[in-house]
């Protein structure tokens, strides 16, 4: 994607085998006496000039923005520094291709002894780009069709239209991202969707069509999203033999909600971390701004990971949530929490844990989970420090419970009905990660605490995904 290049500043050598011995019978030459080059690596620095070849459509405050840290350098190695994190954030904005940085001492009448100008060499996106790729989910596989304006207005724009066919659910959308000059992390995108999703754990499809509005932000080591969704939800049966309770459910439906996100992260990895933590909370409030659905809904997910001696890693995980109906109407399957399968409780089918009617899953109100977990390298290490190393070997002992609770009997009813009836399960198995996009699991499973409805997988289970417990 590009490299940071520096003239080389080291004096010319005084002796060797390119000058020759002196000896006695050499004979010294005056010559002219040239401007001599100093070493600048210890030796304080003036940034004089940023130029950049290759712009054409980006405006000059959005670039200034990302730069503005090289004027600040007091030293060549701060100048390489400080110019290598300007390039990754430009490259970060997305609109260009390449970004090259040049870094050489400053020429002209101007010039300083100390002066240096530093040169980015650009290659901008063109206007209209194109993308075809896989996607992972949680147990599912979907082609990713796409058509992208970059730096639409100059100023790192953006409107993606993009076509998903999977396995479970197909969408397509068209979104406008925006960022904030001078902080990626602060930007505001608007969507504009369609999704058509089907659940066969009960029996259920489901259509949504709606516009959302989302602006993100970074405080201290937190990030959150405040969003606003509206969205016309259309109900129906996957099959004939589908149950009265999800018939019931079945019909149109209009959602408007508020929702903030807040996401502390310090995971080396969001896939197969080896140290760090994670600690993600979620709040949805709909009916307050319109529709027919009114509910309150919290959740949340707390990640530690910890390594130990011989590239051996712990991990603990732990998921709750609750869903509180507001007025007098009773909430709908399509808001509710489901739990099992190779992603949350593994042993058990993909979220067939919980109340079901006539072996349809009608979801819960309230859950938990949780997980710990042991991965090893592979017995004797093959392809040790290559191939190998994108395998662990896993260990792991999941609990959970899913319920829908009374909201008149109180917190000590709650939490008495949430441990009643734990589902369980240990087993072990090997992780492959599949670079830092999804990972595979292939486990051993044993199923334990088992109740009636629920639909165990009692042996071998495969799971593919990007968030697992």
């Amino acid at each position: 994607m590009g490299t940071v290049h520096a003239r080389s500043l080291e004096p010319l050598p005084a002796s060797g085998p390119d000058f020759g011995a002196l000896g006695e019978e050499a004979e010294f030459v005056e010559v002219e006496p040239e401007a001599k080059q100093e070493i600048l690596e210890n030796k304080d620095v003036v940034v004089q000039h940023v130029h950049f070849d290759g712009l054409g459509r980006t405006k000059d405050d959005i670039i200034m923005c990302e730069i503005r840290d090289v004027f600040k350098a007091k030293n060549l190695i701060e100048v390489m520094r400080k110019s290598h994190e300007a390039r990754e954030k430009l490259l970060r904005l997305g609109i260009f291709r390449q970004v090259d940085v040049l870094i050489d001492t400053c020429q002209g009448d101007d010039a300083l002894p100390n002066g240096l100008d530093v040169t980015f060499e650009v290659t901008e996106l063109r206007r209209l780009t194109g993308s075809y790729n896989t996607m992972v989910g949680n147990n599912e596989g979907s082609m990713v069709l796409g058509l992208k304006l970059p730096n639409l207005l100059g100023r790192a724009e953006k409107v993606t239209f993009q076509f998903s066919y999977g396995t479970k659910e197909t969408s397509y959308g068209l979104s406008f991202f925006k960022p904030q000059p001078g902080n990626f992390e602060r930007n505001f995108s608007v969507n504009l969707y369609k999704v058509t999703g089907q659940f066969p754990w009960s029996s259920l499809r489901e259509t949504d069509r709606g516009v959302s509005a989302e602006y993100s932000f970074p405080t201290w080591k937190t990030s959150h999203t405040v969003k606003w969704e509206g969205v016309w939800r259309e109900l129906g049966c996957l099959s004939r033999v589908a149950s009265f309770a999800v018939r019931k459910e079945s019909g149109h439906s209009l959602k408007s909600s508020l929702s903030h996100s807040m996401v502390i992260d310090s995971r080396n990895s969001s896939i197969l971390p080896r140290k760090g933590a994670l600690l993600k909370v979620n709040q949805e409030l709909a009916g307050y701004t319109g529709g027919d659905v009114s509910f309150l809904k919290e959740d949340f997910e707390l990640q530690l990971n910890k390594q130990l001696v011989l590239d051996t890693v712990f991990s603990a995980s732990l998921w709750g949530g609750m869903l509180v109906p507001m007025g007098d109407k009773p909430s709908s399957i399509a808001d509710r929490f489901y739990l099992g399968g190779p992603t949350s409780v593994r042993g058990f089918s993909m979220h067939s844990v919980g109340p079901q009617s006539e072996g349809d899953y009608l979801g819960g109100e309230a859950y938990w989970a949780g997980g710990l977990h042991l991965y090893t390298p592979l017995p004797f290490r093959p392809g040790q420090g290559g191939f190998g190393e994108l395998f662990r070997t896993h260990f792991f002992l999941n609990a959970g419970n899913l319920c829908n609770l009374n909201y008149g009997e109180g917190p000590r009813a709650h939490i008495r009905k949430l441990a009643e009836c734990i589902r369980w399960s240990y087993g072990a198995g090997i992780v492959l990660r599949l670079g830092n996009i999804a990972r595979l699991e292939l486990n051993y499973c044993v199923p334990m605490g088992v109740q009636r409805g629920d639909r165990i997988c009692d042996g071998v289970q495969f799971g593919a995904g990007i968030r697992f417990l």
